[in-house]
């Protein structure tokens, strides 16, 4: 049987792949599992810099939930309302390591929920995106929890009223992803990302990713009175200092977790 997630480790990346091509990388309960595994190991495996989530073949990313499996992903305890998806969502809100989404195709439904887990998404110039839940009697409420901090309201309504899709070029001027490649500069434009990534502070990333979370939901003030507290902090941090120093000689940082 194939695995239907896939993680491999690249240099100072983990990839994590959803792999069921026939089934256009549909999310089941397999999937969330894997994907929520893959993100655990990047977390606790040493030199992990970043992750990169993408989809097996050149057709999907991800066609959101699997609407033809056995037991539907939306089959879950009224008592206990938290669903897999749900869990994943929180979990990957409080990663501290920088999410890329390789986005090689259609990303439809909970497709994009996964694609709003990721920090910096490089799509290929032939992707659709969409939320057609509202199609088959259903509304994409957790995808929303994510879209309403990510884009415009209108631009919400206009995916999750209408249903339609939108090509990647509409994407970007949505503010839903950063970058649009041709289909065969795909690998070589998430790369390049990663060897961004990788050029910074761990320490730094990691304490900028938990305070941009943490400020999303503060008011002005409280939000710029924590920004003032993490300055303090991260300037006091060995990373601090040999990134001060290694501007002044003229050099490449010796971040402490490398060395």
């Amino acid at each position: 049987m194939t695995d239907p997630i896939l993680v491999e480790r690249r240099g100072s990346a983990l990839w994590i792949t959803i792999n069921r091509p026939d089934r256009r990388n549909a999310i089941n309960n397999s999937v969330i599992t894997g994907i929520q595994a893959g993100l655990e190991r990047a977390r606790s495996e040493k030199g992990v810099r970043v992750v990169v989530l993408t989809g097996a073949g050149e057709k999907a990313f991800c066609a959101g939930g699997d609407l033809q499996q056995g037991t539907s992903v939306f089959d879950d305890d009224p008592v206990e309302p938290t669903t897999d998806f749900g869990r994943l969502a929180r979990f990957g809100r409080e990663m501290q390591i920088p999410m890329v989404g390789r986005i090689n195709g259609a990303c439809v439904a909970g497709g994009t929920g996964l694609m709003a887990l990721c920090d910096i998404v490089v799509a290929a110039d032939h992707a659709k995106f969409g939320l057609p839940e509202a199609r088959v009697g259903v509304f994409p409420f957790q995808v929303h929890v994510y879209f309403r901090k990510l884009i415009l309201p209108r631009h919400v309504a206009e995916l999750a009223l209408l249903g339609e899709y939108v090509d990647a070029h509409r994407a970007r001027e949505m503010g839903l992803i950063n970058y649009v490649v041709p289909a065969e500069e795909l690998d070589a434009k998430v790369a390049w990302v990663c060897e961004k990534l990788a050029l910074a502070s761990p320490a730094a990333i990691r304490r900028g990713k938990y305070a941009m979370t943490a400020m999303q939901d503060m008011a002005f003030h409280e939000a710029l009175s924590f920004a003032e507290g993490q300055i303090m902090l991260t300037a006091a941090s060995d990373d601090a200092a040999e990134g001060l120093a290694a501007f002044n000689e003229k050099r490449r940082p010796r971040w402490q977790e490398e060395s």
